[in-house]
């Protein structure tokens, strides 16, 4: 080996061999661990991280059979599936090398040794194992990628002058590395905006990953993008890649980034503006090369102001700001929307429903769609599975009262401001059922602001 490269660990009863094995393989590889004792295997596995355990056959409870060698090999494989193990011993014949291997060993040595086979075959054992590892992260690539694939996916449709405005956007923006932070609403498709940018960028031949960073808690944080590596933590069982790794070359979306805590927002920029990443409990540093899409429903200025997001990271993210319009603004899209959603659905549960009366159009008009395209999607789902004909009618929709428009049962007697202020949180939170996220976003706040309000309101 002309290079120093992989760890061994070296497990023999005779000290003399361990002596001889470490002040061999010592100028040769990157770390020698050496024990007579192959009761301690298990512990230095699940601390160590080996590329090759050099195993004795024989101890001294049976010196010939081999059967210990063989016990300690299955439990080595027990504990880690990958492990590359070579068998050593001074009582070799064909019969037990083939047995070895068939047992899950990868190689055999004899004692006495030649100094040169010994480094060649622990050379061959190491490259073995780098290559198990290196399929292993294309394993995860291609899990994560099939992953990706299998989410639930529908075009990204609109016609309307504000939908004509993020296609252009989408166009002009599309084939450079350039940062995007996508803003708006839940449900207004934030996500399938990232997909069209991925999809027409010059790297659409590469995976698109999306995270959810509102649903990845601060402990995991670090393990989910950057990843970790075997032993890291109690739960850490094997090395296991980031998505920043797993998404090199392609595109990473980063939904939900305004939950991000401030703790979190320094890692995340850390990482952004060395264009590096260091697994969890490694010490390794590994370049990245993502194309970064952002997405938040929280105003990040208001955020900046409130001391709750980092400005510079805000600079970081949004080169391009892409701002997606609520369905109750954009309008004119909904027969469109419709029309292609009722396709989908009629298809899905076998119905001959072939379109929408005006009359179902105009009611679905003056709704307000708080949860937007996602709600409008889930409508027309349901009205498809009650209709009785084939043309979609108003009785088809069962649309929540709750989000009129009118203002009537908001308490007006008095006009001082706050009194105001009050009652329409109060109506809020009611018509959300209590949840702090939809208020807010109704409200045109962040939950911080929202809290502060209902603490200052004793609500």
């Amino acid at each position: 080996m002309t290079k120093k490269e992989g760890k061994v660990l070296v497990v023999d009863d005779n000290e003399d061999i361990l002596f001889a094995l470490k002040l061999l393989l010592k100028p040769n590889v990157e770390m020698v661990h050496t024990t007579s004792n192959p009761k301690e295997i298990p512990q230095l596995i699940e601390t160590g991280d080996f590329d090759v355990i050099l195993l004795d056959m024989n101890f001294t409870q049976d010196a010939i059979s081999g059967k210990e060698g063989f016990f300690w090999l299955e439990k080595i494989l027990e504990i880690d599936p990958e492990s590359t193990v070579v068998f050593i011993t001074a009582y070799g014949d064909a019969e037990k090398a083939v047995k070895a291997i068939k047992a899950g060993a990868s190689d055999f040595i004899l004692k006495p040794w030649q100094n040169e086979k010994l480094i060649g075959t622990i050379s061959s054992a190491i490259r073995l194992n780098k290559s198990k590892q290196k399929n292993e992260d294309l394993k995860n690539k291609q899990i994560a990628f099939s992953e990706a694939l299998d989410q639930p996916f529908t075009d990204f449709i609109g016609q309307s002058e504000e939908m004509r405005q993020v296609f252009n956007t989408i166009k002009k923006v599309a084939n450079t590395d350039a940062n995007i932070l996508i803003l708006g609403e839940n449900g207004t498709g934030k996500e399938l905006v990232a997909r069209a940018l991925h999809r027409n960028s010059n790297r659409n031949k590469e995976i698109f990953i999306s995270v959810d960073l509102g649903s990845i808690s601060e402990t995991l944080f670090e393990s989910e993008l950057f990843g970790h590596v075997k032993g890291a933590f109690t739960d850490a069982q094997k090395d296991k890649a980031g998505r920043f790794d797993i998404a090199s070359g392609g595109t990473l979306f980063l939904d939900e980034i305004g939950n991000l805590s401030l703790p979190l927002q320094a890692k995340l920029l850390t990482a952004l503006e060395r264009r590096e990443i260091t697994a969890v409990g490694s010490t390794e540093v590994k370049p990245i090369d993502v194309r970064l899409i952002c997405a938040t429903n929280n105003n990040l200025e208001e955020m900046i102001s409130e001391g709750t997001f980092r400005q510079d990271l805000l600079y970081r993210i949004n080169t391009v700001e892409i701002h997606l319009p609520p369905l109750r603004k954009r309008t004119d899209d909904i027969p469109l929307l419709a029309d292609h959603f009722i396709k989908i659905n009629a298809k899905k549960y076998k119905k001959a429903v072939k379109g929408i009366s005006a009359a179902a159009i105009k009611k679905l008009n003056q709704y307000s769609w708080p949860g937007n395209v996602r709600e409008l999607q889930h409508a027309i789902e349901r009205a498809i599975i009650m209709c009785e004909g084939n043309t979609l009618m108003p009785d088809d929709f069962i649309l929540s009262s709750r989000q009129s428009k009118s203002s009537s049962d908001i308490d007006l007697d008095s006009y001082n401001l706050e009194d105001i202020e009050k009652n329409i949180i109060k109506t809020v939170l009611k018509k959300y059922q209590g949840n702090i996220t939809q208020a807010a976003t109704e409200l045109g706040l962040t939950r911080t602001s929202l809290y502060r309000r209902m603490e200052k309101y004793d609500l």
